[in-house]
C-alpha cells in the first residue's frame, strides 16, 4: 500500500537517528505509477520505502524544512521542476557510478544533482481521417500556414511547452523561435486552454485536426473506457527538429541535501535503474527506459520508433526563461 510520510511528525523524524531499514521519498508521480517499484524494491532488499505524495509544494515543502527534512530522494516529472530543486540548493551530488554508467550525459545534470528515469517524447497527435501520413516531419512544420486553424494546443506557458519551445531556441535561437511561435500561434484552431488530453479529445470532437501533447498520454486514454475513442481517432507523429531529432522530456530524481538515508536512497535510485525496474516504470507509464536494451511495453512499440534529440536537457532548461518570455512577446496564450 501506499505509506505517506506522517508530516506532523515528520520533523521529529529528522531529528532522531535515521533507521537503518527505511528511505523517504517526496514525489510528485502518482502512487498507481511508482508503488511498485517501491515494493518491488522493499521485496528485494528488506527497505521500507515511506512516500510522501503532492502534486505541489514539494520544494517549498523541503525549503521550510531545511537540514531537518527527512526527505532523502525527490522523484518528480519534467526538467523544470528537478532543476529548481537543484537551483533552490536543496540536492547534492548522487556518487553512483551505475546512474552515470546507465543514464545518457544529456539526460542528467554534470555535476550529479539530478537525472533521468524515464523519459516522453512531445509529440503531434494528427486526425486518422484528416491528416494524411507523412505531413508533418518536422516542429517547424506547425507554423507552416497551411495548418491555419487545425492546431490545438494547451498554454504555452505550460512548463511541457516551455521546454518545446527552450530547445527550438538551442537550435534556432530567438529569433527565428519567436517567429516559429508567431507562426504556430496563428494556425491555432482555439485558444490554448485544458491538458494534452484535451487537445486529443477536441481532435475527436472534429475541432482541429492536429494536437500536441506527450506520448504517454495516448496509453492512459486507452485505458480509459471513457477517452479511448478520442486516442483512437489519432495517429501519433514524432515530429523532429530540422538537424536534430524529437523533443523528448524526463520524469527523474535527486538525492537531497538532507538526506538521513543516503545510502538506502542510492539503492533505490540503482534499483529504479535496473532492467527490471526500467521495464515495470515503462510499462506502468507508457514512457521511455533510459536504460539502454530495455524494450517499451507492446503499446508504446506499436506507436513507432523515434530519434530523440541530444541537445542537453540542462542547456534546455537554462533556456525556459528566454522561452517564457516568448509566449509573452507574442501573446500566445491570449
Amino acid at each position: 500500500m501506499y505509506k505517506p510520510v506522517v508530516f506532523a511528525a515528520g520533523l521529529a523524524l529528522a531529528a532522531t537517528p535515521a533507521l537503518a531499514g527505511e528511505v523517504n521519498v517526496y514525489t510528485s508521480r502518482q502512487p498507481e505509477l511508482i508503488q511498485p517499484i517501491f515494493d518491488a524494491f522493499t521485496a528485494e532488499t528488506g527497505i521500507e520505502v515511506n512516500v510522501l505524495y503532492s502534486g505541489k509544494g514539494l520544494i517549498e515543502r523541503m525549503k521550510a524544512e531545511g537540514k531537518r527534512s527527512p526527505a532523502d530522494l525527490y522523484i518528480t516529472a519534467d526538467i523544470a521542476n528537478v532543476k529548481a530543486a537543484t537551483d533552490a540548493g536543496l540536492t547534492q551530488p548522487h556518487g553512483s557510478a551505475v546512474v552515470d554508467a546507465v543514464v545518457p550525459a544529456e539526460l542528467r545534470d554534470a555535476g550529479g544533482h539530478w537525472f533521468a528515469l524515464t523519459t516522453r517524447a512531445r509529440v503531434v497527435y494528427a486526425s486518422k481521417e484528416r491528416v494524411a501520413p507523412g505531413a508533418i516531419t518536422t516542429y517547424e512544420d506547425l507554423a507552416d500556414p497551411k495548418w491555419k486553424g487545425r492546431i490545438c494546443i494547451r498554454p504555452g506557458s505550460h512548463s511541457y511547452n516551455l521546454s518545446l519551445i527552450a530547445a527550438m531556441i538551442a537550435h534556432k535561437g530567438p529569433a527565428q523561435t519567436r517567429e516559429w511561435v508567431r507562426g504556430l500561434k496563428a494556425n491555432l484552431a482555439r485558444t490554448p486552454r485544458g491538458n494534452d488530453r484535451a487537445q486529443v479529445k477536441a481532435v475527436w470532437a472534429g475541432e482541429c485536426d492536429i494536437a500536441i501533447g506527450n506520448t504517454y498520454y495516448l496509453g492512459k486514454m486507452l485505458a480509459n473506457p471513457d477517452q479511448r475513442a478520442w486516442a483512437e481517432s489519432v495517429n501519433v507523429v514524432f515530429p523532429v527538429f530540422e538537424g536534430g531529432g524529437a523533443h523528448v522530456n524526463i520524469s527523474g530524481a535527486a538525492i537531497t541535501g538532507s538526506s538521513p538515508n543516503h545510502d538506502n536512497a542510492i539503492k533505490l535510485v540503482e534499483f529504479m535503474l535496473s532492467a527490471e525496474a526500467q521495464s515495470l516504470y515503462a510499462e506502468l507509464n507508457y514512457e521511455y527506459p533510459v536504460r539502454a536494451g530495455v524494450a517499451v511495453s507492446d503499446l508504446v512499440a506499436g506507436w513507432g520508433g523515434f530519434e530523440p534529440d541530444t541537445i542537453a536537457l540542462t542547456e534546455i532548461a537554462e533556456l525556459r526563461g528566454e522561452a517564457l518570455k516568448i509566449v509573452g512577446e507574442t501573446g500566445f496564450d491570449n
